[in-house]
C-alpha cells in the first residue's frame, strides 16, 4: 500500500471512530454528518469525500466495530484455556462492547431499523459470523466435558438474548459498575452451561 493510500485509509479509520462516538452520545437519528465533520475539524464536503452517505458512514462503522469484536472474540476461542474461562471473557467481552458501543451495539442488534437491502445482508453474514465464535466455545466446552447443554444454538441464543437485553435498563449511574454487572452476567450464564 502506497503512503497516500495509508494515509487515507487511517483518516477514514479516524472519521469512523469519531462518528461511533457521536453516534453513542447522539444516537443515529441525532448524530449528523455535520457533526461528525465538526468533531473532526473538517468541512462536511471533506467527510463527503470519505463517504457517500451518512448511512454508508454509519455501516463502515458497523462494520469496523464488529470487525474488531470478532476477531477479538475469536482470539479468546483460540486462547489455551479452559471453554468455561473462555465464555467468561467472551461474555465479560460482550457486555464490554455492548455498554460502551451502545448505540453503534443496537444497530448490529436491528439493523432494519437503519440500514437498507443493500447492506442488511453483509450485516446478517457478519453478525453471524459473531455469534457463531460463540457456538464453537460451547461446542469446544461440550466435547471436553465442562458444559452440559443439550442444544448449542439454543444456549448461544439465550446468552445472546439475555446479554443484549442490557441495552433497554443499562445506566452509568446505576448502583453497579460495568465490570460488577458482566461479572454477574458471566457467573450466572455458566450456571446454565455446566
Amino acid at each position: 500500500m502506497k503512503l497516500r493510500e495509508k494515509k487515507a485509509a487511517k483518516k477514514k479509520e479516524e472519521i469512523l471512530r469519531s462518528a461511533s462516538k457521536i453516534i453513542s452520545r447522539r444516537g443515529y437519528e441525532g448524530a449528523t454528518m455535520e457533526d461528525i465533520a465538526a468533531e473532526l475539524l473538517m468541512t462536511k464536503g471533506a467527510l463527503y469525500y470519505y463517504f457517500a452517505s451518512k448511512e454508508e458512514l454509519l455501516y463502515e462503522c458497523h462494520t469496523l466495530i464488529l470487525s474488531e469484536a470478532s476477531k477479538k472474540l475469536e482470539d479468546i476461542y483460540e486462547a489455551e484455556t479452559s471453554s468455561i474461562e473462555k465464555m467468561k471473557r467472551a461474555i465479560t467481552f460482550h457486555i464490554e462492547i455492548a455498554i460502551t458501543e451502545k448505540e453503534t451495539f443496537n444497530m448490529i442488534i436491528k439493523p432494519g431499523l437503519t440500514f437498507s437491502d443493500e447492506h442488511i445482508s453483509m450485516i446478517l453474514k457478519q453478525r453471524d459470523e459473531y455469534a457463531g465464535i460463540f457456538d464453537k466455545i460451547i461446542q469446544q466446552g461440550m466435547e471436553r466435558g465442562e458444559f452440559t447443554v443439550q442444544e448449542k444454538k439454543m444456549a448461544r441464543m439465550i446468552i445472546l438474548g439475555a446479554m443484549n437485553w442490557i441495552q433497554q435498563w443499562y445506566s452509568p449511574k446505576g448502583d453497579k459498575n460495568k465490570d460488577e454487572i458482566a461479572n454477574a452476567y458471566a457467573d450466572y450464564l455458566l450456571k446454565m452451561l455446566t
